[in-house]
């Protein structure tokens, strides 16, 4: 029997009764990028990039350029002085290529076919009005795709993630190393750029699998083997390290699964989010909340999912989404639990997760500190069945809805039925209001 929790046909609090299915791709659907309010850019492993319409879920335009799966995407708005403000996005491929597209014609701006591996991950620096590709070495461009500079060759596993950091700073992602990079502008009044190696981090164990900013003094990494790290943003230090998400004695509120060993796909951090407060976790099958300033988890779904979670988002109310490999998209809310008295409290910071052993003073304080915390609880509020396979991402568009991808082909706009439903009787009104007025002038 499964442990994941279930939701019957009463989901008071889910509002996306309704959905459109858009159809287009022919391979699995990875990405999903907003590019506006309305306006957002699909693509995968059949290498083309798709525009559409998030209110009406209309196709807008079919990008074509790519010979391989589309490996990184990310949107980039230019304001040059000179120049109206377009939105551009840019695309790196298997093919060993990157394209940046006009988002209002279709047409491809600019592309660059230099590269001696795959580019793995893309992120634009708004600020300095450049972008950076992560793949075997780490590459600096300018909007026109003039390369500026780049660093020799890291490694052919390459850099998997980048986090843009305070001081012209960034963080790849390179294995199990976390590289501190520099960007500097040249002195001598070129637009030339210098990129310097500043420090490399080796506290993760395995493979790091992923990275988030939380502000401007905070970022968390997490790796395959279940580790969260939480850094400092301005000197690179340590904060707080945990693992054992997956250590059922930790949270005993929940009913332990019996197994007897732990694959490491289960326990990996396949994706990290965050709101300035609390840092949230899928992990295997799991979705956690971890308080930054309590240094501790305030609650947790070991088994939110039947697979893994692949990805994780707030809400801006107290809700998250999540998605998994088992095809299924869920809502879930942090909710305050009323605490007895006499029930048992994990008593300090690493012993919830069993990590090192602390002295009796200090759970004893630990334990008094807790039973003054709250205590939170994630409570499934919506089931979203609509995908037959892996729902790799989604997209939240506030009141247009929410749009998903997955490994059937398809992108799904999930919308609020009642909202639709009003639109739609307004719609009618004014066309009847419209039409009266006709008769009346006949």
């Amino acid at each position: 029997k499964s442990s994941v929790q279930t939701i019957g046909e009463e989901q008071i609090q889910n509002p996306y009764t309704e959905l459109l299915v858009l159809k287009g791709h022919q391979d699995i659907v990875r990405f999903l990028v907003q590019i506006d309010d309305c306006r957002f850019a699909s693509a995968g492993d059949d290498g083309i990039i798709f525009l559409w319409n998030a209110q009406t879920g209309e196709k807008l335009h079919e990008l074509h350029g790519h010979t391989h799966k589309i490996t990184a995407i990310a949107p980039f708005s230019s304001s040059d002085v000179t120049e109206e403000e377009t939105d551009l996005i840019i695309t790196a491929s298997a093919d060993r290529t990157v394209i940046v597209w006009d988002c209002t014609s279709g047409r491809q701006v600019q592309k660059v076919s230099c590269f001696h591996s795959t580019v793995k991950c893309l992120t634009v620096l708004q600020r300095l009005n450049v972008w950076l590709s992560g793949g075997s070495d780490l590459c600096v461009w300018n909007r026109k795709l003039d390369l500026l500079c780049k660093t020799t060759h890291l490694t052919d596993a390459g850099i998997s993630a980048l986090v843009e950091l305070p001081k012209n700073c960034v963080a790849a992602a390179v294995g199990k190393e976390l590289i501190i990079f520099r960007l500097s502008a040249s002195n001598n009044g070129s637009e030339g750029w210098n990129i310097l190696e500043v420090k490399r981090l080796v506290d993760h164990q395995d493979n790091i699998s992923s990275l988030v900013s939380v502000n401007d003094l905070t970022f968390v990494t997490g790796s395959h083997i279940g580790e969260l790290i939480v850094w400092d943003a301005l000197d690179w230090t340590k904060q707080a390290s945990e693992c054992n998400f997956w250590d059922s004695s930790v949270h005993p509120d929940i009913q332990p699964e019996i197994k007897l060993s732990q694959s490491p796909h289960e326990t990996s951090v396949q994706h990290l989010t965050s709101d300035e407060e609390c840092v949230f976790a899928a992990v295997g099958k799991g979705i956690y909340v971890y308080n930054l300033q309590m240094k501790r988890v305030i609650a947790c779904q070991r088994t939110a999912h039947d697979s893994s979670v692949l990805h994780i988002e707030k809400l801006p109310n107290r809700q998250l989404i999540s998605c998994s490999e088992d095809g299924s998209v869920r809502i879930w809310e942090l909710r305050e639990k009323q605490q007895l008295p006499a029930e048992p409290v994990p008593t300090g910071f690493f012993n919830m997760w069993g990590f090192g052993r602390a002295n009796k003073q200090a759970s004893q304080a630990a334990k008094k500190m807790h039973e003054n915390t709250p205590v939170y609880f994630l409570e499934l509020v919506g089931d979203l069945i609509g995908h037959s396979s892996a729902v790799q991402m989604f997209l939240y568009f506030g009141e247009l809805g929410l749009a998903t991808c997955s490994a059937d082909h398809l992108i799904i706009l999930w919308k609020d039925g009642e909202r639709e439903s009003s639109l739609r009787s307004l719609t009618l009104f004014k066309k009847l209001a419209q039409n009266g007025d006709l008769q009346l002038k006949l």
